[in-house]
């Protein structure tokens, strides 16, 4: 599995692909309100410093089968919010999702420098929270019904890791 940069219009576009799908986007938030993004924006998003996104890759090297994102990166308080989606679902229950967190964790708090990373799963995602949990986020709140899906109010559950906290688990294997 690898990580590699959005930059070209081409990977742009298979991101925006599985992020215009509502299975993806239903679980997301991109501000005021929009779920889904646009190739335009996505391709602006990737150009900002307070992201930094990544596809990444199955083992046999066939090509991207998800994004991993970095978002809301404060370099100066060393601070960033986590995303992922899955785009190609042949590749559900195979691990590929947390390694590429992993690896998106080990770059975030070894090449950016960060200390603490967020992320919010909505309280229905269990799939997520598995995920999360397991990577060793420890619970810091709930954000009460404030996020929609087919027509019911949600909670999200927040999440953060230090990097002390990270660098120790990846010792630990």
């Amino acid at each position: 599995m690898e990580l590699l940069p959005l930059d070209n219009d081409e990977a742009i576009r298979l991101a925006a692909s599985w992020l215009g799908e509502q299975r993806n986007y239903q679980w997301l938030d991109f501000g005021n309100g929009a779920q889904g993004i646009s190739a335009i924006s996505l391709k602006i998003m990737a150009q900002k410093d307070s992201h930094i996104l990544r596809l990444f890759t199955d083992d046999d090297g066939a090509g991207p089968i998800g994004l991993v994102g970095l978002s809301n990166v404060d370099r100066r308080f060393k601070t960033a919010m986590l995303w992922t989606v899955l785009g190609d679902r042949r590749f559900s229950l195979k691990g590929y999702v947390s390694r590429a967190v992993i690896a998106m964790l080990s770059f975030g708090f070894t090449d950016v420098g960060l200390q603490a990373i967020n992320v919010w799963a909505v309280e229905s995602n269990h799939a997520s929270l598995r995920i999360i949990r397991k990577l060793g986020f420890q619970p810091i709140g709930r954000q009460r019904q404030c996020h929609y899906m087919d027509g019911k109010v949600y909670d999200r559950l927040w999440f953060d890791l230090l990097a002390g906290e990270h660098m120790e688990r990846l010792s630990d294997v």
